[in-house]
């Protein structure tokens, strides 16, 4: 009889290895431009950091939608749930340039929130636009 395994525990799977995987999965989506920025996003529109927090991180008319977004934290958290990044998916329209899209799931609740990025001369990602839910923000319309 094996006594490695709990008492009833039939698989040869080990608990370890599930959360090993979720780890190499969390630290790989780290590195990408696109998850980075969807936390930073995130942070800023939930009310967790101000939005001068992403100064030099945005570039054009982005920072001023942010500074539109912001006071109302539109994806602050619900029901003391912390909102999250759930996934976030990236298209490549030519180079130097990526248009993602981040599912944000706060308990039941999951909002939309798209951002372009381009990368500069000096190959830093810096954050172009902003939209949520579908609804563009217009600077010139406030």
């Amino acid at each position: 009889m094996d006594r490695t395994r709990p008492a009833g525990r039939h698989d040869q799977r080990r608990p370890a290895a599930h959360a090993a995987a979720a780890l190499t999965r969390a630290r790989g989506r780290q590195h990408k431009p696109h998850y980075w920025f969807a936390d930073r996003l995130l942070a800023v529109l939930s009310g967790r950091r101000p939005v001068h927090w992403m100064l030099g991180h945005t570039i054009g008319e982005a920072y001023e939608q942010l500074v539109h977004l912001a006071p109302g934290a539109p994806l602050r958290p619900t029901d003391r749930v912390t909102p999250v990044v759930r996934h976030c998916g990236e298209f490549h329209p030519g180079p130097g340039v990526i248009e993602a899209f981040a599912r944000i799931g706060s308990g039941d609740r999951v909002s939309a929130m798209a951002f372009r990025l381009e990368q500069g001369a000096d190959r830093r990602w810096r954050c172009a636009a902003v939209e949520l839910g579908g609804e563009r923000t217009h600077p010139e319309s406030r």
